[in-house]
């Protein structure tokens, strides 16, 4: 079942063009990525999703939902947890204080389990069970990252955008929140990546879109990118 469609997205930063008639699609239990350079508009796609930089064109579908347009705060609402690059947790709350106001305006707020639903996450990062009562700002950056999933999944979302999460980690952390993201997967979240780093995308993805200039130049499986050196050079690198 398709969970979320993107449908010619045509998105500006002032008169700079950036997605230019972007489409893709996520189904329900997927794992799928957006790999591309720097520049690419994989961040906009995200945001764009968001509604933090509302699209000129085009539309977004959420599990049977048009949402272009709609306010950032509505779209959390449909079941939608975004994890920016820049992390954006409160430096002067502690871990349990930055989770709890995951939780606010969303889906779970008005339920009696928001508990379970703090302790269900720390089983994913036990580093933030130990450092609960932390305040964000003496956290290393890969426990922060952490915690800053751990915010966006505490709300139990149907979906997560998930941006840069290995930006700046050692590659053990890599390697382990790889593993964090693969196992938050298989427990039912549905996962819209962006990341830089191809074998990370080619482990975690179910399908990957390929973007160059705001525009979307493959989709696939990681057998077929494997497949494809002419893909990965030109707008990889590889």
């Amino acid at each position: 079942m398709t969970l979320l469609a993107i449908e010619g997205l045509q998105t500006y930063y002032g008169e700079a063009h950036i997605l230019q008639g972007v489409s893709l699609s996520v189904s329900a239990g997927e794992v799928v990525t957006l790999i591309g350079r720097n520049g690419a508009g994989k961040t906009t796609t995200l945001r764009s999703i968001m509604g933090l930089v509302p699209p000129r064109g085009g539309r977004v579908t959420f599990d049977g939902r048009e949402l272009t347009r709609l306010p950032t705060h509505e779209v959390a609402r449909a079941g939608i947890a975004y994890v920016p690059e820049e992390r954006r947790i409160l430096p002067n709350l502690s871990v349990a204080e930055n989770l709890r106001l995951g939780m606010l305006g969303t889906r779970t707020a008005s339920c009696q389990d928001n508990g379970a639903a703090i302790e269900e996450v720390l089983g994913y990062f036990p580093r933030l069970r130990e450092r609960y009562e932390q305040k964000g700002k003496s956290l290393s950056g890969g426990e922060q990252q952490m915690l800053a999933i751990a915010r966006g999944l505490v709300a139990r979302p149907k979906l997560m955008l998930v941006d840069e999460p290995t930006e700046g980690l050692s590659p053990l952390l890599v390697e382990n929140l790889t593993e964090i993201l693969g196992e938050i997967n298989r427990r039912g979240t549905t996962i819209l990546l962006v990341e830089q780093i191809l074998e990370v995308a080619l482990k975690l993805s179910h399908r990957l879109y390929v973007m160059d200039q705001g525009r979307i130049q493959f989709e696939g499986t990681p057998d077929q990118l494997r497949a494809d050196p002419d893909i990965q050079q030109r707008f990889l690198g590889v």
